[in-house]
This record gives C-alpha cells, sequence and structure tokens, in this order.
C-alpha cells in the first residue's frame, strides 16, 4: 500500500529534527513553502504538522508557524529540578561508568522481558551535580543490539535522549515510574555525600520508545535536600 503523502512530508521532517538540522526553538518552514516544496496542498501540510504537533516534535503558534519543541517536557518524566532550571550554576555530569557491555542487573526493579534478557545488555552510570552538590546518581541499562558502536559515540551536548535521537532516530515515547523512600547505604552516601544511613528517594524507571523492541531501564538515587523533583527527566 503506498504511504500517504502527509506522512511521507511527517517522516521527512521529524528527521531533520532528529537529526539536528533544526535544533530545540527553531521555525520549520513556512506552510506556503512547504507546499511548494513538497508540491502538495494545504490541508496535506497541516496534517502532516499536526502528526508531529501530536508526538511532542513541535508546537504551532498562529500568525507564527511551527516551532520545535524540547520533547521531554511533553511526556509528564521525572526530573531532578536544576539540570534544566538551574541556569547560571555549574551543573555538572560525571560518569562513573561509561556504557560498556555488562549483564542484566537484579538491581533494575521493572521486569525485563525473555526477549530482552536474551540479548546483550550495554550499561553506564553517572553522577549528577548541580554546583559541587552530588544530586542524584543513575545507572541505566539497554538492549545492546539496538545500540551499534555506541560505547564509541560522544553523547550529543552531553544528552542521552538526544543521542538516540540523532544517531538512531530512537525517541523515547512514555515511561512507568515508582518512587520509594529508602535509607542511603554507604555508596550512595558517599557519593551524594550525605551521612550513612539518611533518607533518599528512589526512582525506578522504565523508559518505553518508538523501537518496540527497546526499552531503557534506570534506577535513580536522589538527594532531594536542595532540589526536589519535578515532572520533566533530561536522561
Amino acid at each position: 500500500m503506498k504511504e500517504k503523502r502527509y506522512k511521507q512530508v511527517q517522516d521527512f521532517l521529524k528527521l531533520q529534527i532528529q537529526k539536528g538540522y533544526y535544533d530545540v526553538g527553531d521555525y520549520l518552514p513556512s506552510e506556503n513553502e512547504l507546499c511548494s516544496t513538497f508540491s502538495i496542498t494545504r490541508t496535506t501540510v497541516r496534517k502532516a504538522l499536526d502528526e508531529l504537533t501530536r508526538e511532542g516534535f513541535i508546537e504551532r503558534h498562529h500568525g507564527k508557524g511551527s516551532i520545535v519543541r524540547e520533547r521531554r517536557k511533553s511526556l509528564g518524566l521525572l526530573n531532578v529540578k536544576g539540570f534544566s532550571e538551574a541556569v547560571g550554576e555549574d551543573v555538572s555530569t560525571i560518569f562513573l561508568q561509561g556504557p560498556h557491555s555488562d549483564f542484566w542487573s537484579p538491581e533494575i526493579h521493572f521486569k525485563i522481558s525473555e526477549k530482552e534478557l536474551s540479548q546483550p545488555c550495554i550499561h553506564f552510570s553517572r553522577l549528577r551535580c548541580v554546583g559541587e552538590v552530588p544530586v542524584m546518581i543513575e545507572h541505566n541499562w539497554m538492549n545492546g543490539t539496538c545500540l551499534k558502536e555506541f560505547s564509541d559515540i560522544d553523547f550529543v551536548n552531553g544528552s542521552f535522549f538526544k543521542t538516540l535521537s540523532q544517531h538512531y532516530h530512537i525517541e523515547i515515547v512514555g515511561s512507568e515510574q515508582e518512587l520509594r523512600a529508602e535509607n542511603a547505604h554507604k555508596d550512595s552516601a558517599d557519593l551524594l555525600k550525605v551521612p550513612l544511613g539518611s533518607p533518599i528517594l528512589h526512582i525506578s524507571v522504565k523508559f518505553h520508545t518508538s523501537n518496540s523492541n527497546f526499552n531503557i531501564y534506570s534506577e535513580l538515587y536522589c538527594n532531594t535536600n536542595n532540589y526536589p523533583v519535578g515532572n520533566s527527566y533530561y536522561l
């Protein structure tokens, strides 16, 4: 069956965004320009833009055009406030373990499918800091067969999500999340610079993506004394 014309335009513009030809805050070509470029009607253009809006890639502003949006903000994912909002502060990420082949860990809270367990696993761990304050320890596991040469790629602007989008055209489409209060054990207490046994927030996340064979499993340990949890998580 021949692919609908609006879907061809939608996929083309999505790929341009994923590859970074249009950055967050950039405007896409106008409806008139898209009509001329693709030799299509305004109705077809608007359908393509409506679908990109539904997927969270753009926002449409009447009389101004379609602007590329920060897609993570539309997903309702968890964030320790500070990474996206601490403007002017020294925000940093330290790799505790770079991306490498590993075993699926019993630390993962959400159930891993038998198919995933049969595939090689990639794991990496990072420490997120605001100023000199360690805020979050994150451990991530995922199916390695979907990420060729991943260990050799530098993260795009330090962002794992942007790297998935631009290099592999994989998008985060949702998540499952569970939160638990825990006492800091020695490793987490040392990394977060809190007393042993101090209360910390443990967040388990299963990220669903546009690739049905690829999920991301994250275990996060957060010191929320200075930076509370918000509703957008930037991996």
